[in-house]
Parts: structure tokens; sequence; C-alpha cells
């Protein structure tokens, strides 16, 4: 059976579908000697993939990690980034930073910091990042002005971003302070800069974005607190939780299409 290359070295855990994507871009992916192409289908079982002229192997796979990283402004989540900027990857020691596969999950914008999780599961990251999941990210907001409770109730029920409705979030006030005000918004997406231009359409733009968990998975918490640019391991009952969430999702998109919705 054919397979999309991309997906095979996200299943081997080696990078997420996008970054393997990525790498098909940049050239350093070949498939029997040859350039492979974005989109291109192999038979994992006959064709011979290499990467940077490593050559995988059906058994390659590294052992799967999984990490919470306290992400500090400044820095891009990706592996590799044109502009030379620096990568959440280099807040990782020297033997995570290569050959394991480790890449961000989902993204926060250069000048965001907070919670974010980095794993070589493809499978993880394919499901954790799927249009449909529903994982729920929490955020500590710091916007200028202090908007009122209608302003609030219009965030929560969902505005129009790029010709389509948000999905309801739960925002309230935590702290009104002189000019400006600290709010707590829950979402269950994670549409690009979704936080900041929702603000900034209602009239308060936002200063500071800091994302404090994902899902059950608190960036302070009991097991660890971590400061900016420091990492943890995630627990076995943290990881348990995320499979568990991409199982109901899967769950879910399988009863819409047997409805038919």
């Amino acid at each position: 059976m054919e397979v999309r290359v991309q997906k095979i070295i996200a299943q081997l855990g080696i990078a997420s579908r996008r970054e393997a994507e990525e790498m098909i871009r940049q050239f350093r992916v070949k498939i029997n000697g040859t350039l492979a192409q974005l989109g291109q289908k192999i038979d994992p079982e006959k064709d011979l993939i290499t990467i940077d002229d490593q050559t995988l192997t059906r058994n390659f796979r590294p052992n799967l990690i999984y990490l919470l990283l306290y992400k500090p402004a400044g820095f891009v989540c990706t592996c590799h980034d044109p502009q030379k900027r620096p990568t959440v990857l280099q807040l990782l020691p020297p033997e995570l930073r290569s050959g394991l596969g480790i890449h961000p999950v989902g993204r926060l914008d250069i000048d965001s910091t907070g919670a974010l999780l980095l794993t070589n599961d493809g499978d993880l990251t394919f499901g954790l990042t799927h249009p449909s999941h529903s994982i729920t990210k929490t955020y500590d907001v710091l916007v200028k002005g202090h908007p009122p409770e209608a302003v609030l109730q219009n965030w929560r029920e969902g505005i129009v971003l790029a010709g389509k409705n948000t999905r309801p979030a739960q925002v309230r006030l935590l702290e009104r302070l002189p000019q400006q005000s600290r709010l707590e918004v829950i979402l269950q997406e994670g549409r690009k800069r979704q936080i900041r231009l929702s603000a900034e359409q209602l009239g308060y733009p936002v200063i500071k974005l800091h994302r404090t968990a994902i899902g059950s998975i608190q960036l302070q918490s009991s097991i660890a607190t971590l400061q900016a640019g420091e990492y943890r391991y995630l627990t076995n009952n943290e990881i348990n939780f995320l499979e568990k969430q991409i199982e109901q999702m899967y769950t879910n998109t399988m009863s819409q299409i047997t409805k038919g919705v």
C-alpha cells in the first residue's frame, strides 16, 4: 500500500507532518536516491527513504519523548527558521536537539510565552493539531483598556475572523489595572493569532499573551515550577490524557461521518 512520504516520516516519529513537508521543500529527503516530491506516495515496504543522507528503515523509531516547555518571548515554534531566528529547539540540551525528531506541537507566536508541547510522536502531533481537535488551551492575556461585560460576552459567543466564526470561548476578567485588564481566555481551537486578532477587532489590543495550560497539563503545578526557557518530561498521566483526547476526537469524527454531518 502506497503512503505519502510526509505521513511515513511522521509515523516514524522523525517530525510532524508539517515539518516533514518542510524537509521535502528544503530538498533534504530522497526516495531511492532521488529527491522526494511533496505529496509523493511510496511503498514503505519497498522504497528507501533518506533524510540528510541518513537512511530510515522500518525498524527505525526513536523512543517516544513528550516534553512541556516554558517558551520565552523571542523564540519561534519551528525546527528550522529561514530567517535564522532562535527556535524553541535551541532551548533543549544537545542530546535532544537532533536525531530524535523532536518538534513543537502547534505554535505560539514569537512574542507570546508559556506552555508548549514538544514530542517526536508524529501521530500525537497530527491528532493534536487537527482542525477538529477540541483540547482546551488556557491563556493569561493582558489587554489595553477595560473591556465591558458586553464586549467579553461578544468574545465568548464567537466573532468573525477572516470570514469565519470562531468557536465559543471562555473569557473572564482576572484583574482590572490602570489602563489595562488581565483576562483569562480558554479556547478550543488554535487559529493563527486568534486571541490577538480577536482582541484587536474588539478594540482592546493584546499587550502580553501567556499560555498557562494545555488541557489539564499545567505550566505551573505541583509537578514542577518551570521558569522561562525550562522544560520537563510529561508524566504518564499527562501522556494518557493527550492520547484520550485524540481518541475522543477520532470517535467524534467517525460519528459525524456515519451520520453524514
